[in-house]
């Protein structure tokens, strides 16, 4: 007992009353643990007095190591409120979290499109082939229709290349009017590089009703251009070919480098590519259970990442998967 008393009176760290503890009162290895083990190989006449004197022991131990115990605990309360802080040196600021570029990117989208009326809708992103393809009007020997292309899961699914399927169940579950932004996710057989990905997002922008037109579509373009990209960036379309629209367009913007002039990033070009549009064929339509003589609609589809790249001068769409902290809290 009195070297017990001694080693807790000596301790100089909570960490050394704790090893005291376990050396003493451990229940395997303890000391008195294993004094108590001897108990059952006495006569029975000097068991009770043996457990007394045990117990008692024990009681001495841990009353010990409890004062050992407040010592020290009082002592670094006591180091705590004598320390002296020079309150005259610059705080660190909290090392918070921000929403990433792409999601700030789409919510500022969604934003515009939400002010004109239009509601957000998503779908899965596992795929039926009709809703993916035939519902889009792209026939079976079409090339995106190929395995190069497309990730085709068990026998009649995959992985949707695009979000335009959703712009056909959105138009399958309301009656016309109809305006709707579909953002999400889509995948494509692309090797990964500064300006591909095999997952990336897009933002399908849809509008049908009675008496719209191509003219429509043009406006409401040049005025989210506007407002993502700045009043001065300019737009124009370029006719193209896609199955799901008729006519078709690709939709350029103004390369905000050179503005125009022509430059490297724009390949002398002076415009950067921004996505497909189109007025919604008319097979599209009337798969949706549309009336393509009574209803007209356009349908616009771009890609979420190339729009942060045009919009803050990032070069290479690994960054946005890479997570690499000096690029994210750019944004933050």
């Amino acid at each position: 007992m009195e070297e017990a008393r001694r080693r807790a009176a000596s301790a100089s760290t909570l960490e050394d009353v704790e090893a005291l503890r376990t050396a003493l009162l451990g229940r395997k290895s303890g000391k008195l643990s294993q004094i108590m083990a001897g108990l059952a190989k006495l006569p029975p006449s000097e068991r009770a007095a043996f457990g007394k004197r045990a117990n008692e022991a024990k009681a001495e131990i841990e009353a010990s190591l409890s004062q050992a115990q407040g010592r020290l605990q009082d002592a670094a309360l006591e180091g705590d409120l004598t320390r002296r802080f020079d309150v005259t040196l610059e705080g660190v600021r909290p090392h918070t979290g921000s929403l990433h570029i792409l999601r700030r990117t789409l919510d500022e989208i969604a934003a515009f499109f939400r002010s004109r009326g239009f509601a957000i809708v998503t779908g899965p992103e596992v795929e039926t082939e009709f809703y993916a393809f035939e519902a889009m009007n792209i026939p079976a020997d079409h090339p995106a229709r190929e395995n190069m292309d497309t990730f085709y899961l068990p026998p009649g699914t995959l992985l949707r290349p695009h979000t335009s399927p959703v712009q056909m169940r959105a138009m399958q579950s309301y009656p016309p009017p109809i305006a709707v932004l579909a953002p999400g996710k889509a995948y494509r057989r692309d090797a990964l590089d500064a300006s591909h990905s095999f997952v990336f997002h897009q933002i399908e922008g849809l509008h049908v009703d009675r008496g719209v037109t191509f003219g429509h579509l043009k406006g409401f373009a040049a005025d989210l251009t506007r407002h993502l990209m700045g009043k001065q960036r300019r737009t124009r379309f370029r006719p193209s070919y896609f199955p799901f629209t008729e006519p078709s367009a690709e939709i350029d913007l103004s390369c905000a480098v050179c503005d125009g002039a022509g430059c490297r990033v724009c390949k002398g070009s002076g415009w950067l590519e921004m996505g497909g549009c189109g007025m919604v064929h008319p097979n599209v339509l009337r798969l949706a259970g549309y009336d393509p003589e009574e209803f007209t609609g356009w349908a616009w589809g771009l890609g979420l990442e190339r729009i942060a790249m045009l919009r803050h001068g990032i070069d290479d769409i690994r960054l946005f998967i890479e997570n690499d902290p000096g690029f994210t809290e750019q944004f933050a």
